[in-house]
């Protein structure tokens, strides 16, 4: 056994690489593009180590080109969930008592790797099974992952120093132990980074994680599961279950061994999950912890001070990066009259340039949306705003998936504050705008607040300093994020810890120490030196 105080590097965030035409790092994720477009795997589950192919698979496909086949990945079911819940308690004990700078040392290393041999593999595999550009990928899929891995160790530093006062003749010591039971990480497809940190975090802190991968990201989180081998994680310790979410969450669920759930995802899903956690209380060895991230209906507020420029650029990067598939994505904006010709006019001088196509093509923008469900729910919306009275598709509006799920960068006016895609989550490349008359700035702050059940990101654009602190104050509860002069997403670990309130989810920022909290279980320690003989306490004396 090591004796000392140890202390995590100092954690720095992962330059974004450029992919500029002529560069190095352009060159070499284009051969590895090249090389797994190329190819098609077989994806098994991984259960202590070891694959496990069941022969229930489900394809996998690219987005932008959905006819073009990466593979297939087996799918789970409760004998395999089984297998894995038993595997991660066998693999708990001596997990959870190795000491916590070896924990830390296997994610750091999984920083290294990603930051170096593996960077062009997770890359490419989120472009190509995500319809991510280059762009996008490099920052979620590689940095924003590596931030996790590097800034999760240093937070558990922290969080292992932070330590009680201890009177005289004794000694207080608190223990961050590991939860009881294991817990399952429910991972979306929008974020490689999520998929990796939802059953990491968790696992640094000594616990041991099943892991259910959202179905149309598993080719990019197989590569995870790589990584983490490589860097050192001990079997057992995060099991890999792709499959349907009944056939893995139902079971996991009913497991008494169950201590808690990572979730990322809708909120009607999330919303299940509490319930049946709730119903099976008595069953459980413990009360789970209950963490999750769900949907978001963003906003951008402008105030008549506002540039043109910068909210047209803040509505455009906001609205449309990776067609909108991000939690944070802005959804819905508020334009007072006096700017919205401006800038109407300058988005669709700008949504003019922009290329959407295959993402291997680096001049292209946008992708495609995810699969066919989200293609549907985009254009039926779309479809709805031209035949409705109170609204209007002023910009885009195009949906093709003869090829690939494409739906054009789409922008809808809206008279009505309260239609239905003002505050409805379409998880797509569609912003719905309302107009609002200068001299209702206030007024129309409580509509925003009022108008979603959502709470996750919001911005607000303007010069006037009084209008920013009015909005400020009038949304505070209106988003976990916000934004001033800035576009509503992309959220730096270490920097703006990320999650939000209301239907937005628990608010239990991932990226900070605040989401380690969760996934321990503290025990306070007293030792007295030299314990008392004598009962008698000197009130009791007569004189």
């Amino acid at each position: 056994m090591s004796h000392g105080t140890f202390n995590t590097p100092r954690p720095i965030n992962e330059p974004v690489r450029a992919y500029a035409p002529g560069s190095p790092e352009r060159a070499s994720v284009k051969t590895e593009l090249k090389r797994q477009a190329g190819e098609e795997i077989e994806v098994p589950l991984i259960i202590d180590g070891k694959e496990v192919r069941t022969g229930n698979t489900a394809p996998m496909v690219m987005p932008h080109d959905h006819g073009h086949s990466l593979g297939v990945y087996h799918q789970a079911g409760p004998k395999e969930v089984a297998q894995a819940a038993d595997a991660a308690t066998r693999a708990k004990k001596d997990w959870a008592a190795m000491p916590w700078e070896d924990r830390a040392a296997v994610f750091l290393r999984a920083a290294e790797l990603l930051a170096g041999p593996y960077r062009d593999t997770v890359n490419a595999s989120t472009m190509l099974g995500q319809s991510k550009t280059v762009h996008q990928a490099e920052i979620d899929a590689a940095c924003e992952l590596i931030d996790f891995f590097r800034f999760n160790a240093a937070y558990a530093e922290q969080l292992y120093t932070e330590q009680p006062e201890s009177s005289p003749g004794c000694w207080n010591r608190l223990e961050h132990r590991p939860l009881d039971g294991f817990v399952f990480a429910i991972t979306p497809f929008n974020f490689t980074s999520i998929a990796g940190n939802l059953p990491a975090a968790p696992a640094l802190m000594g616990n041991t994680s099943l892991w259910k991968p959202a179905s149309t990201s598993v080719h990019s989180n197989y590569y995870l599961m790589k990584l983490f081998a490589e860097a050192g994680l001990p079997d057992g310790v995060i099991n890999f279950l792709p499959g349907r979410g009944a056939q893995v969450g139902d079971p996991v669920m009913a497991d008494a061994r169950f201590g808690g759930v990572h979730f990322t995802g809708s909120t009607e899903v999330f919303r299940g999950i509490w319930k049946t956690a709730a119903d099976n209380l008595p069953k459980y060895g413990q009360y789970p912890r209950i963490v999750g991230e769900t949907g978001g209906k963003d906003f951008v507020f402008a105030h008549a001070s506002a540039e043109p420029q910068s909210l047209a650029v803040a509505l455009l990067r906001g609205a449309f990066e990776f067609q909108g598939q991000k939690c944070s994505a802005a959804s819905r904006a508020y334009i007072p009259k006096s700017l919205w010709a401006d800038v109407k006019d300058r988005l669709a001088t700008m949504l003019s340039e922009v290329q959407m196509g295959d993402v291997c093509d680096f001049k292209n923008f946008m992708g495609a949306v995810i699969d066919k469900n989200s293609f549907k729910k985009q254009k039926d919306a779309i479809e709805a705003a031209r035949k409705a009275g109170d609204a209007e598709v002023v910009l885009g509006g195009e949906c093709d998936d003869s090829v690939g799920y494409f739906v054009q960068p789409t922008v809808i006016e809206t008279t009505n504050p309260s239609y239905d895609t003002m505050s409805t989550e379409l998880f797509g490349p569609v912003l719905t705008v309302f107009v609002y008359d200068d001299n209702k700035f206030e007024e129309t702050l409580t509509l925003c607040d009022q108008t979603s059940e959502y709470a996750l990101t919001g911005a607000i654009l303007g010069k006037d300093r009084k209008a920013i602190r009015t909005a400020m104050e009038a949304l505070r509860y209106s988003a976990g994020n916000f934004y001033i002069n800035d576009k509503p997403t992309g959220a730096v670990v270490g920097q703006q810890p990320f999650g939000g309130s209301r239907a937005s989810g628990t608010n239990d920022k991932a990226g900070s120490i605040l989401n380690l909290m969760r996934w321990v279980s503290p025990r306070t320690i007293k030792e007295t030196f030299v314990p008392p003989t004598d009962w008698r306490y000197p009130f009791l004396a007569d004189s």
